[in-house]
């Protein structure tokens, strides 16, 4: 199962992840969404547990609790929604008339 954990310090990393969600089972993965452009943390990730039951054990234990300065807020990932490309309709105008 795929958890959301948001409310990440900028400084946590994906170790930082791994060793906390690791208290309540087999973490599979454990990821911290970068900015495309400055590598930064965007302040979220995701962390994927062995199961269903370790995982919600994982949100049980960790929702709200603090990881290097914040709380966190951890639930359920939800599937990434299809989002149109560009932006503004992506139509061509013609601007020379």
């Amino acid at each position: 199962m795929k958890l959301y954990v948001g409310n990440l310090s900028f400084s946590s990393t994906e170790a930082d992840l791994k060793d906390a969600f690791s208290a309540f089972g087999t973490v599979d993965s454990a990821s911290v969404i970068s900015d495309r452009d400055t590598g930064r943390s965007k302040g979220f990730g995701f962390v994927e547990m062995n199961n269903n039951d370790e995982a919600k054990a994982a949100i049980a234990g960790m929702d709200g609790k603090e990881l290097d300065g914040r709380n966190l807020r951890v639930s359920e990932a939800r599937p990434k929604e299809d989002r149109p490309r560009g932006g503004f309709g992506g139509g061509r105008g013609n601007f020379n008339r």
